[in-house]
């Protein structure tokens, strides 16, 4: 039995997952949920993730989901197949698994606000909340800051090499990059800026694009 992954490529875990597995060289069937018919409520998705969300991993007698669990799993796995990922010391990994609570943390909350107003709300014929967007704009350009003067210092979060962490933040900001109100908050900081240009130019990120925009 191979790795299937379950949820469709345009929600942010399953695309972080894809963006892993592509870095690593994994072979996965890729199960797509129809989410806006409610197709991860049912009871067969349920018996694979409780919560009702995705992504889901099945692997031989392994059923894994939340997609920073999925990463961890698989980058360790495989650490010497495709890109590593989680580096080469316990330093580096303490690097690493730091800059990953600081995008779960401090990034991803603010920076999901935004994708639900910016990108879900429209999608779901709903009113947008101009005084969440403000907030979120604010509070992440706050967490941004920390970034800059990070980011001017190593070329990625964890040092001078790619690694999850710098792989986890691409798809909410790949949203916000897209959107012509908010690219300001990474366009007009010199060094996330060349941060993001170079990790948003990796093969792997264009493939998962590639297969979001194919279902869209």
């Amino acid at each position: 039995m191979g790795v299937k992954l379950y949820g469709p490529p345009w929600t942010s875990g399953t695309r972080r997952v894809l963006a892993c597995f592509l870095e690593k060289n994994i072979d996965f069937e890729l199960v797509m949920l129809d989410m806006f018919a409610g197709e991860h409520k049912k009871p067969e998705s349920l018996a694979l993730q409780p919560f009702g969300k995705v992504p889901v991993v099945q692997d031989g007698d392994l059923t894994l989901f939340e997609s920073t669990a999925i990463m961890r799993y698989y980058a360790e796995k495989y650490p010497g197949q495709g890109t590593r990922l989680l580096g080469k010391s316990l330093e580096e990994r303490a690097l690493i698994e730091q800059w990953l609570e600081v995008e779960g943390q401090n990034f991803d909350p603010h920076a999901l606000a935004l994708v639900h107003q910016l990108v879900l709300a429209p999608r779901l014929n709903r009113p947008q909340d101009k005084a969440i967007i403000e907030s979120s704009a604010q509070k992440l350009g706050e967490v941004l800051d920390v970034y800059e003067k990070r980011l001017s210092e190593s070329k990625y979060l964890a040092g001078d090499f790619y690694s999850l962490a710098d792989l986890a933040h691409l798809p909410h900001t790949e949203s916000i990059v897209n959107d012509t109100h908010m690219a300001y908050l990474i366009r007009n900081r010199k060094h996330v800026n060349a941060w993001w240009e170079d990790i948003s130019s990796r093969p792997a990120w264009k493939k998962v694009l590639a297969m979001k925009s194919g279902i869209e």
